[in-house]
């Protein structure tokens, strides 16, 4: 029997790309849903279902019992202080849920719901994104590369966007929290720092000169230092142009300043500006992430980086998703409870998801 999948804001920037990515996955029936026309455009484009109206309204959870879904995508942010409202409805009617949020309080909420979703034998996954789903698995490989040898005590990572702009609810997502305090581990314990402070220039291989980014708020500081017992955990995002970390600093300092009140207002506007400054970048964004810990009683470090170029770089968040789907379709059952979604994906089946045509792997240890 077919695995009924739903995308919630299946014609977002992410939305549409795991839509038209699942819309070739065999094993599957697929429904797309959103408020907007666009979802009947797009679901006939696909040649699929769909649903549209408020996945956050009680009318959600009839539409999951009328299309008999078992497994919702919701894709449809921003995740900064919005409900749980879609996840209940999937417990509700036997759904499981897993989403793309990048929101740290979202995310670590989650496990509020877990009771309920045991009890309904569902499970609800967040953050099934880049952050922390494939951190994560990157970090797992490693370590189990090694056999327990290495102790791992620090960790620096980031993601560095092409120039194309991504959807609006991701921008004002990333700059709701400019000049506001975000947690990054310092010593052995979580420290307040300014969001979209920190500039620092990193180089990556494959992109000429170097990348500007910035300490941004992710789900796995709520997850990391106790999961991997680490001492410093520090991550760091930016666009493609440096313009455009530079534009978010500023942001954030006049947040800090009592000069703007609301940053998250002022994201339309910044994301029309960037779309004017698309044809300036390389088409290459980059995940990074380097480790420094002890190799039996040596001091060692592993640094894993994956380059996407040709604009792709939006389809790395989403393939945690789309690798869920793939494992479910083939008869996985995941474990049912809420939680941040992190070891239920592995690197390989990440990796095998993006497919191989636009991205490229490197990695080294010293």
């Amino acid at each position: 029997m077919s695995l009924k999948v739903m995308v919630v804001g299946a014609y977002g920037n992410f939305g549409s790309i795991i839509s038209r990515r699942l819309a070739r996955v065999d094993g599957i029936e697929l429904t797309l849903a959103g408020r907007a026309a666009q979802v009947a455009v797009l679901a006939q484009e696909l040649g699929t279902r769909f649903w549209q109206g408020d996945a956050l309204s009680p009318d959600f959870a009839e539409a999951l019992r009328t299309f008999q879904i078992g497994l919702v995508i919701h894709t449809a942010g921003p995740f900064q202080g919005q409900s749980y409202a879609v996840a209940r409805a999937c417990i509700k009617e036997g759904a499981h849920y897993c989403d793309l949020s990048d929101a740290r309080e979202f995310v670590a909420g989650i496990t509020q719901l877990d009771e309920a979703a045991r009890a309904r034998g569902v499970a609800i996954l967040s953050g099934c994104s880049s952050v922390p789903t494939l951190s994560a698995a990157v970090i797992d490989a490693y370590l189990a590369r090694t056999a327990g040898d290495f102790r791992p005590e620090e960790l620096c990572y980031g993601i560095t966007s092409s120039a194309k702009m991504p959807g609006l609810s991701t921008v004002q997502g990333v700059l709701s929290y400019a000049g506001s305090p975000i947690p990054q581990q310092r010593n052995g314990r979580l420290e307040q720092v300014p969001g979209w402070y920190g500039l620092e220039w990193v180089p990556i291989r494959g992109i000429r000169g170097r990348r500007l980014v910035a300490d941004v708020d992710v789900p796995d500081m709520a997850v990391f230092p106790e999961r991997y017992g680490l001492r410093d955990i520090r991550f760091k995002a930016g666009p493609g142009l440096a313009l455009g970390t530079l534009a978010n600093h500023l942001l954030a300092r006049a947040v800090r300043s009592g000069l703007v009140s609301r940053p998250r207002e002022i994201a339309g506007q910044l994301h029309r500006l960037g779309q004017r400054f698309e044809t300036f970048g390389t088409g290459k964004s980059a995940f990074f992430l380097e480790l420094g810990g002890l190799l039996g009683n040596q001091p060692a470090s592993y640094r894993w980086e994956l380059l996407a170029t040709h604009n792709k770089g939006p389809e790395i968040p989403c393939c945690a998703a789309i690798a869920l789907v793939r494992k479910m379709a083939a008869g996985y059952q995941p474990i049912s409870g809420a939680r941040v979604c992190v070891g239920e994906i592995g690197l390989q089946e990440y990796l095998e998801a993006i497919g191989p045509s636009f991205i490229t792997i490197t990695e080294w240890s010293r």
